[in-house]
């Protein structure tokens, strides 16, 4: 049964067994005489007309194939020629495929498609990757590599050793010999079956995998089948561990939008000791403030983010101060108070929200290089977007730490937290230092909020969906510590990954609620403790 599916799948005419490199010498009537031929109503015909187009070695058959491939090619009915298409009011506008001359404009009725089935197509892609080996672009090379290992032929095998005799580039080399070593598992010689199978062992390309399981079916052949099984085993324990990266991965791209959100309400907890419930609300303003950036620079997406993040942070941090000033500085002292007022406040700002953009959520682009993933392997795929907010949230870390280290206003902020009456009978402005740590805490999240824009909908509930996983961070990593923070925020994000798969993102949730209980009862001042005003009260 296996020589048979492996003979279905011969799909390239033996040409290709003593295909060289292509020779330009060949006079141009052999392509204009193939490929008239593909008009003719036998696919045989067609077949032997591909392998003529091959062999003329006419730097035009790439692209004539190409064209053929995605149906791209037509007769012209009264003339004869064959001619690409553009359509246009009334009819098409015609280009001569050999030539690439313009041609008359003809009604929709005047050309006719040239007609291709899924063999043909097998045969083209083949013959097009066997043109391409050869070429001098190695990007070009590498995808004719991966298209024949696509489309595996016993056929094929010559060709593929004459190009890998001549390959310098590893990944190239990679692709070829993992061709040859498949193409050899659907071949005749049980020895060499074998050997093709301990060479794919490993592989993480999923046609590799394709191939093994077809060769694990095989039961006239017990020793090529158990041999392919092992392979296939050993391969799924590496998916394992690469399933277990890709995991973690997103557990770190999710604690990176948790220390975003949550370093801000450290810095405010820390050193105020306010409950903030409106610290969502920034998130939100910033996220919105992105929307608004890209509204105002259509045609520049691409450096939007590189406006949208200091105006967030403007932004936020104007509101933030605002909101300390007005409300906040009546109220220090009485913690539950300023929970009330500023869940207050969050209410106000999400119905802000909503009579100035509307309810509903407003879309915000992802520019293109954010866009996409970075391919390790078959079984890894690590998205731009998340490593990208990974590493913006450890500039972010470094700057803040450098501000508080660093700096006169960090000094400031320190030694408020440590003794607000030492440090104010010290000169320094305790109430000017509330808020700008308040400003500075609103700010970051600002920032967060344009990082999480471009990995959820921005909607005037954004905000809520992270206030409570961000006092949570504060409360397990150590409040008003910046270390603990990071640590809690990729700890808790790590954990809810590994769980979700298990129990459901709720229930993660709510695990990782108890977890935090129980751990500060052990624990009431976090992983970090931190000495000040913050604890002692």
């Amino acid at each position: 049964m296996f020589r048979a599916f492996a003979r279905a799948i011969v799909v390239v005419l033996g040409f290709l067994a003593a295909v060289q490199v292509p020779n330009t010498a060949v006079a141009a009537s052999d392509l204009d005489a193939a490929v008239a031929k593909l008009t003719e109503k036998s696919f045989s015909v067609k077949e032997a007309a591909i392998a003529e187009i091959v062999a003329s070695g006419d730097p035009r058959a790439v692209d004539l194939l190409s064209a053929y491939l995605e149906g791209g090619l037509f007769r012209n009915k009264k003339t004869g020629a064959i001619v690409t298409v553009e359509k246009t009011e009334g009819g098409y506008l015609t280009t001569d495929a050999l030539t690439g001359s313009a041609l008359e404009k003809v009604k929709k009725r005047g050309v006719k498609k040239i007609r291709i089935n899924n063999k043909l197509r097998g045969i083209v892609k083949t013959a097009l990757g066997a043109l391409q080996l050869f070429s001098d672009s190695t990007e070009t090379r590498l995808k004719a590599a991966r298209t024949i290992l696509a489309n595996p032929s016993p056929a094929m095998v010559g060709l593929l050793e004459k190009a890998l005799a001549q390959e310098d580039d590893a990944d190239i080399r990679e692709s070829l010999t993992h061709s040859l070593a498949a193409l050899k598992v659907i071949g005749d010689d049980p020895a060499a079956r074998i050997a093709a199978v301990s060479t794919l062992s490993g592989s993480m390309d999923p046609s590799i995998w394709q191939v093994l399981g077809r060769a694990a079916d095989q039961k006239d052949d017990p020793a090529l089948a158990a041999a392919a099984q092992q392979a296939l085993e050993s391969i799924e324990n590496q998916k394992a561990i690469y399933s277990l990266i890709e995991t973690i991965f997103f557990g770190l791209s999710l604690g990176a939008v948790l220390m975003l959100a949550a370093v801000g309400l450290a810095i405010t907890f820390g050193v105020m000791g306010v409950i903030n419930m409106a610290h969502g609300e920034m998130l939100m303003l910033g996220a919105y403030t992105t929307f608004v950036v890209q509204s105002l620079m259509p045609n520049a997406i691409e450096y939007s983010l590189f406006v949208a993040i200091p105006a967030a942070f403007i932004v936020t941090g104007l509101v933030g101060i605002a909101i300390e000033r007005s409300i906040i500085r009546l109220l220090y002292g009485r913690p539950l108070e300023t929970l009330l007022a500023t869940f207050g406040v969050s209410l106000f700002l999400q119905q802000a929200v909503r009579t100035i953009f509307s309810p509903l959520n407003q879309p915000v682009t992802t520019p293109d290089w954010m866009s996409g993933f970075y391919a390790v392997n078959g079984a890894l795929s690590l998205t731009y977007n998340r490593l990208y907010i990974i590493a913006f949230c450890i500039l972010v870390f470094v700057a803040l730490l450098l501000v508080l280290k660093r700096t006169p206003l960090g000094l400031q902020m320190r030694a408020v937290t440590q003794n607000r009456a030492m440090a104010s009978s010290m000169g320094i402005r305790t109430g000017r230092v509330d808020a700008l740590t308040f400003g500075l805490g609103s700010g970051i999240a600002g920032v967060g909020g344009v990082a999480l824009s471009q990995l959820t909908n921005v909607g005037p509930n954004l905000g809520q969906a992270y206030i409570v996983d961000s006092f949570m961070v504060v409360v397990f990593g150590g409040v008003g510590n910046l270390w603990g923070t990071l640590v809690g925020a990729m700890t808790l994000g790590v954990a809810n990954k590994f769980m979700e798969p298990f129990t459901g993102a709720v229930v993660a949730k709510i695990l990782v609620l108890v977890f935090i209980i129980l751990f500060i009862q052990r624990r009431p001042r976090g992983l970090f403790a931190l000495k000040g005003r913050a604890v002692e009260s």
